[in-house]
């Protein structure tokens, strides 16, 4: 969550859609908010394994797939071929599926 977060927050500076000074305060809040940062245990071999099952270079995606399993939980997302490339798992959906 943290670094989508941000990456978001810049993203929206970098395309004119914040002013600088607004997405400074916006991250400031972020950074200030009550939010605990946790990781469960065995998430990173879980989402390196995950990679490995689904024929992945990268874990980023896989991160958030094993956080769901691990979880016990869906994932949401509007990324299509996210969805497509873990059907089989049928645990990641999309906003119409809700």
């Amino acid at each position: 969550m943290w670094a989508e977060a941000r990456s978001a927050l810049h993203e929206a500076v970098f395309r004119g859609e914040l002013s600088a000074p607004d997405g400074s305060a916006a991250l400031d809040r972020l950074l200030d908010a009550p939010i605990a940062a946790m990781s469960p245990h065995g998430l990173g071999r879980a989402a390196w394994q995950l990679a490995d099952e689904l024929g992945w270079a990268k874990t980023h995606d896989a991160e958030y797939v094993a956080l769901a399993r691990l979880l016990g939980c869906r994932l949401l997302t509007n990324d299509e071929a996210l969805r497509r490339g873990t059907a089989r798992l049928g645990i990641v959906i999309g906003p119409a599926e809700l």
